[in-house]
């Protein structure tokens, strides 16, 4: 029996190439396999010896040959003939994984170097081998050595140990052209290839999905320039539904520059603020909705300090997501074993994905982010009356958070943080209704912020309410009507000529 060690990572090569002699295998090898097992003293014979041809081009060409190929792919009982005329010996077993073309990508390598890290023969010989599962075994993890060597200790042939290797051989030869179809695309500066290529990996199973019922896993992208560092510091296992509440509130803060919180449930924002530091944020945040916020969410985007902690440990949150917390604040809400702590040391830099993703019938959907305020970068100020300044800044903070909630969406907010958010309703005037119950009597000199645009019917419902400033994207052939009611009644109107609809 003969075995084609060829690896780049070599964890548990030795003690594995070790048991193959042992067993009576020999051992073919290229580059530094081969130089490796000579050193730990494992007889071991030299790909270019075997086949009586070189390695070439700087070794780029190593085993792509007849003699390799020809030994891996025979058909066992029907090919030999063939094979024994042409002096082929049979490869019974391939152990290959790939130059790391994704480490050199992560650690920032110029593209000449990923050039080179991109594997030929390795995957050319993975396939090989899986293609032929049923007569040569490829190991592609050196996770599954063990498991090898104690089946060929057993002499007991395990047909679904081979298939379930083949599945692996072929899923890292796909992930691996994937991520490099992938670098190719972003080096091209094409966000909608004719082919679309995504590769994951199962991070981990969880418990279950958005129900009990429903079996779930989170598999994390191969492409290592989306991966950004998190930690769990503090409670028990993340659930399907805490990982997407985590990343709609980590979305929603990504907005802003600002000292922000952003408490969510279901996906939903319930309070949006800006403030000093991160107590006042949270406070502000907590005051938007106290009802809501109970059980929910919290991402701050700067450091919990002591003060912050007191203040969150006063009421029961789910998660709180940050940058970094302070060792004065990680003893205080210890106290709360239940209390999920999470830290993204990079917050700032994470980059959300791109483009948008959603899988449909036949397919899926491919969109931009949605990451442009205005149309032009522009503004039009369309009524008589014109905003102050301080206005214009509270409409700006409306608008980053109505193009966060579902659509219809409308939020209406002063100080800096939301009062009222209506969203997810069909009709547009019903979730102008709810913001304005939920803002309550704090809506004198709120700004109230649409997704898209309205009529006179909504005009009404702010005017009545106490409402002056309005942002909205405009664009209705009842636009006139709109802006002659504002003029009417002394309220000041922004449109942005951009909508921002999320579904």
């Amino acid at each position: 029996m003969r075995a084609l060690i060829s690896v780049y990572d070599k964890t548990g090569l030795e003690q594995f190439a070790k048991d193959l002699i042992e067993l009576g295998w020999e051992i073919l090898s290229t580059g530094g396999s081969y130089r490796y097992l000579k050193e730990h003293g494992i007889s071991v014979e030299e790909v270019s010896d075997y086949t009586k041809f070189p390695e070439i081009i700087g070794g780029r060409v190593k085993t792509l040959h007849p003699k390799i190929h020809g030994g891996i792919l025979y058909r066992r009982g029907i090919d030999d003939d063939e094979t024994k005329n042409l002096a082929i010996e049979g490869i019974d077993m391939v152990v290959n994984n790939l130059y790391p073309f994704e480490e050199c990508l992560r650690e920032g390598g110029e593209h000449p170097l990923l050039m080179d890290q991109i594997d030929i023969g390795g995957p050319a010989m993975i396939r090989a081998a899986a293609k032929n599962y049923m007569d040569v075994y490829i190991l592609t993890d050196p996770k599954d050595y063990g498991k090898m060597i104690d089946i060929l200790k057993s002499e007991k042939e395990d047909r679904f140990f081979r298939l379930q290797l083949a599945q692996k051989a072929f899923q890292k030869t796909s992930s691996y052209d994937g991520i490099i179809a992938s670098y190719f695309n972003r080096v091209a500066e094409d966000d909608f290839p004719e082919i679309l290529t995504k590769s994951y990996y199962k991070k981990k199973e969880l418990r279950y999905g958005e129900n009990p019922h429903q079996k779930a896993a989170y598999y994390e992208d191969l492409d290592p320039t989306k991966i950004h560092e998190i930690r769990v510091l503090q409670g028990k296992e993340l659930s399907y539904n805490n990982i997407n509440d985590i990343y709609s509130a980590v979305k929603i803060n990504k907005e802003f520059k600002e000292i922000c919180a952003v408490a969510v449930k279901h996906t939903n924002p319930c309070g949006i603020a800006l403030g000093k530091n991160g107590a006042d944020a949270f406070e502000k945040c907590r005051q938007a909705d106290p009802e809501s916020i109970f059980g929910g969410i919290v991402v701050i985007n700067t450091e919990i300090d002591k003060k912050c902690a007191n203040q969150l440990q006063k009421i029961f949150l789910e998660i709180v997501v940050a940058p970094a917390f302070h060792p004065e604040a990680l003893e205080i809400l210890s106290n709360k074993k239940n209390l999920r702590l999470i830290e993204i040391p990079d917050f700032h830099g994470i980059s959300l994905p791109s483009p948008k993703i959603r899988e449909v019938f036949n397919g899926v959907l491919v969109q931009e982010k949605d990451d442009q305020l205005f149309l032009d970068n522009e503004f039009k100020i369309v009524t008589n009356r014109r905003p102050s300044v301080e206005e214009l800044e509270e409409a700006l903070f409306a608008w980053r958070v109505v193009k966060n909630v579902a659509s219809n969406g409308v939020v209406i907010t002063k100080d800096r943080k939301t009062l009222g958010i209506g969203q997810g309703e069909t009709k547009r005037s019903w979730a102008v209704e709810e913001a304005i119950e939920r803002a309550g009597d704090d809506i004198q000199g709120g700004v109230f912020a649409s997704d898209g645009f309205f009529f006179r019917d909504t005009m009404e419902l702010l005017y009545k309410a106490g409402v002056k400033m309005i942002i909205q994207p405009g664009g209705s052939i009842k636009d006139q009507e709109v802006i002659d009611f504002a003029n009417e009644h002394d309220m000041s109107i922004v449109f942005t000529s951009i909508r921002h609809f999320r579904h």
